[in-house]
């Protein structure tokens, strides 16, 4: 008998993937099947395995949608199959989300289920545009309420000043675009003063987030003026006041940048955090995927005779995982590394050998192999190992060997190039929403490239300023054709990150959005 699977409702937040909560995150990386709604930001899909599968659910106004008992009855199925279904919501999925109305078709099925709260649009987007939902000198109350047409007409007790006022404070409107100069009548009509300060904030907490403000008596002409389009969220009150003070989000260096990261899925993390920290929405094209070499003979010999060498060369942390994955896998440790000196290229990698208990010998000041050849050539470096990708170049054994050094260098790890995502690539690039494609390696160029290689992609990638993080990853992305702008002069994430931050700021590219 099938053992019964789960269905996790989940709610996504109001775009930013950062605002996902950690539960919903482990619900993703546990999915066998995720079912979401078209607002849900792409990005936070990527939270899912690659293996799972993805069902658009559609929701969207006037466009395509999957019907409401199409979605239960497929929940219902796979979870009776066993299989671990997430039904992802943008904001909270009990508001204004059917969440309510899904779990119900699930009890009656008998299918097991959690509710998994999400942060809902109605205080995020606001907070993101600097208006506080409450405030001592302007509000003590909020009312949350949708502006679809059928809540008005089958909810009288809506019309009464009280509820649409937000109870003396702030009245949060969920999907009020369309039905803006409506809303602002019955605010009126209900003795609202014409001066009431609105904002509405379209995809907010996203790097396009905008915000338009008025007044209830002016507002839907503006709406209509500027051809402002929803999805939107309306706030009226007289916090709307504050956002002249408090837009925090709009006023961070990369906010309205969207900026694609090539580095592999496991390592993207860092890199996407600091951009995202300074106000970038980041996209994830993963080039590359570190798995183990085809044969670990040539590194089991060497690690049988690790006391005969007397420098180990790490050119990277994946070296640095890789090899020291392998050494406990064969119940060795550290202490077989007695009399061993350690060099590595670059902080990040000399951090991975630290986090072992390990002291780094040898660093150069430069972060690329070459610079290491004088390094190990000085410490009269006889017998190297280098444990290092299968692929690596072969600049650093040959110039070792070139001055008498007996190089070991064997496959620690090998690289492979994932499926690219061509199709959300495409879009970015077709609407000119890309403004920087960064590389961290030569092989996320070469892969990169690989996976775009005959789509129209590669010709409007001209248009595209390319940020890489040294020289060599440089050259190779010129070699290629891209339009190298960027490049910072310490070859680190962190430098990179500011490199980027400069660019833009020395530019004068700050979102007009």
């Amino acid at each position: 008998m099938t053992a019964a699977g789960k269905v996790y409702l989940v709610g996504a937040g109001p775009g930013d993937p950062g605002l996902l909560t950690l539960k919903g995150r482990r619900c993703l990386e546990d999915a066998d099947m995720v079912v979401h709604d078209s607002l849900v930001d792409v990005r936070i899909l990527d939270f899912a395995e690659p293996d799972a599968r993805l069902l658009y659910a559609g929701k969207e106004t006037g466009g395509r949608s999957v019907p409401r008992q199409t979605i239960g009855r497929l929940m219902c199925a796979h979870a009776a199959q066993g299989e671990t279904v997430v039904r992802l919501y943008d904001g909270d999925p009990t508001l204004f989300g059917r969440g309510g109305e899904e779990a119900e078709e699930l009890a009656a099925a008998g299918i097991p289920f959690e509710v998994v709260p999400g942060v809902t649009s109605a205080s995020a987007v606001p907070a993101y545009a600097g208006i506080p939902l409450t405030h001592s000198d302007y509000a003590s109350g909020v009312a949350v309420v949708s502006d679809h047409r059928d809540v008005w007409n089958n909810a009288p007790h809506l019309m009464k000043r009280p509820t649409l006022a937000g109870v003396g404070g702030t009245l949060v409107v969920l999907m009020g675009t369309r039905q803006v100069r409506g809303t602002m009548q019955r605010l009126m009509t209900c003795g609202l003063p014409t001066d009431t300060r609105v904002a509405l904030v379209r995809r907010g907490t996203q790097a396009d987030q905008q915000v338009l403000t008025g007044t209830v008596g002016t507002i839907a002409e503006r709406v209509a003026q500027e051809e402002f389009q929803p999805p939107a969220v309306v706030v009226v009150g007289d916090v709307v006041r504050l956002r002249e003070r408090l837009a925090w989000f709009e006023s961070k260096p990369l906010f309205g940048k969207r900026i694609a990261v090539t580095r592999p899925r496991d390592q993207a993390g860092r890199f996407a955090e600091l951009l995202e920290a300074r106000g970038a929405e980041v996209f994830r094209f993963p080039t590359i995927e570190t798995v183990p070499p085809e044969s670990y003979r040539k590194l089991d010999t060497a690690l049988d005779a690790l006391a005969d060498y007397d420098w180990l060369v790490f050119t990277s942390v994946n070296g640095v995982h890789f090899f020291f994955e392998r050494l406990q896998h064969r119940r060795q440790d550290i202490r077989d590394l007695a009399g061993v000196r350690i060099a590595a290229i670059g902080p990040e990698t000399a951090r991975s050998v630290k986090a072992r208990h390990l002291r780094v010998d040898a660093m150069p000041d430069a972060y690329v192999a070459e610079a290491l050849i004088d390094v190990l050539k000085a410490e009269n470096a006889r017998r190297v190992l280098l444990p290092r990708a299968a692929e690596a170049r072969a600049v650093l054994p040959d110039a070792l060997r070139a001055f008498g050094a007996r190089v070991d260098e064997v496959a620690a790890y090998r690289t492979v190039r994932p499926r690219l995502r061509t199709e959300m690539l495409h879009d970015l690039l077709r609407d000119g929403r890309l403004d920087l494609l960064t590389f961290t390696s030569s092989s996320t160029v070469r892969n990169f490239m690989a996976g775009v290689s005959g789509d129209d992609a590669a010709d409007l990638l001209g248009n595209v300023p390319v940020g890489c993080i040294g020289p060599i990853t440089a050259a190779t992305a010129r070699q290629h054709g891209l339009r190298v702008t960027i490049q910072p002069a310490a070859y680190t994430i962190p430098a990179f990150a500011d490199a980027i931050v400069e660019h833009f700021h020395n530019s004068g590219q700050r979102s007009e959005r």
